[in-house]
């Protein structure tokens, strides 16, 4: 067996790395949210450029926007239970889009009582014109704020190293 060298993690860098964190947690629920975006973003562009027949496009779409609208809602519920703050975020959230959202996440993951297909959690969101443009914006400052917090992170540890704090 072969023994490799290993360093001994600092405090800080045993928090970034551990799975348990429960910004760590969060994040992973963002990442998964983050690449339904990409995923609807890639077949809104095949589309534009008519790379997709209509109706993959519609089934694909919907349900990538689903996907993401749904798991985005998980990240502001981690969000809140953390109790973590932002300005810009916690001003996004004040919006009466997440209670919308709420509603959307429901109607994705639980099955409609009403047995109607396009049941009316997805229309009430729709109606409201100023969701994309809010949900796009908030997925936005979440990824901002998880980079600016590992980029923190990663700094104090550096720091750490090289004995300034």
């Amino acid at each position: 067996m072969i023994n490799y060298p290993t360093k001994k993690l600092n405090e800080a860098e045993t928090e970034r790395r551990n799975p348990n964190n429960p910004i760590n947690i969060l994040h992973r629920y963002f990442i998964c949210a983050n690449r339904m975006r990409i995923y609807f973003d890639e077949i809104l562009e095949k589309h534009t450029k008519k790379e997709i027949d209509e109706k993959r496009f519609g089934i694909e779409s919907t349900m990538y926007m689903s996907l993401w609208y749904g798991l985005l809602y998980v990240v502001i519920e981690g969000w809140g239970d953390l109790e973590l703050k932002d300005g810009v975020i916690d001003k996004l959230l004040q919006s009466k889009n997440t209670g919308l959202l709420k509603q959307y996440r429901n109607a994705v993951f639980h099955y409609p009582k009403t047995k109607k297909y396009n049941d009316d959690r997805f229309e009430s969101f729709y109606k409201e014109t100023t969701t994309v443009a809010w949900v796009r914006q908030l997925n936005k400052e979440f990824g901002r704020f998880f980079i600016e917090y590992f980029k923190k992170k990663e700094k104090i540890t550096d720091q750490q190293e090289m004995g300034r704090i």
